[in-house]
């Protein structure tokens, strides 16, 4: 391609990602399970991954993790609720702390994570835990960014 050509950013399917990248993927994946395996609910985990997908208007993790999120038991009012979650009383105080904590840590580059955010989530959550849910936030941080910069679209349900 020569340097008058213009570019254009690829659309890509995840099966396309899978088969460009599979060490990236892999990585990304590994560091999926490594956080299940901590032992943080399954459904607190997806709501962070949801609101943090919503945040970032990643479409293809948005209508994945409302089908595991749905999967794993999270009613479908919470699952709606989600964007205006502080408005209303459907969420437990760890999951308003995990969904605080991943908003602040989503826009960290912009903006500073608050001393009010990190007094919440060391009220209701481990040091452990503290690590693993950031790396969970980080996780679907770098998914968005993928999914979203090359135009993945949403997976049909299945």
């Amino acid at each position: 391609m020569s340097a008058d050509s213009p570019t254009t950013i690829p659309s890509l399917t995840y099966a396309r990602f899978e088969a460009i990248a599979p060490d990236g993927l892999g990585a990304l994946l590994a560091m999926g399970k490594a956080v299940d395996a901590a032992g943080l609910e399954k459904t607190l985990t997806e709501l962070v991954k949801l609101r943090v997908s919503q945040i970032n208007g990643c479409a293809f993790c948005i209508a994945l993790h409302l089908r595991v999120a749905r999967r794993a038991g999270v009613e479908n009012v919470r699952l709606d609720m989600l964007t205006a979650w502080r408005d209303t009383d459907l969420y437990t105080a760890r999951e308003r702390a995990a969904l605080q904590w991943a908003e602040h840590v989503t826009r960290f580059p912009t903006a500073p994570v608050a001393a009010a955010a990190q007094a919440e989530i060391a009220a209701n959550f481990s040091e452990q835990e503290i690590t693993h849910l950031t790396v969970a936030i980080a996780n679907i941080n770098a998914w968005n960014r993928i999914a979203g910069a090359l135009h993945f679209p949403p997976m049909p349900e299945g």
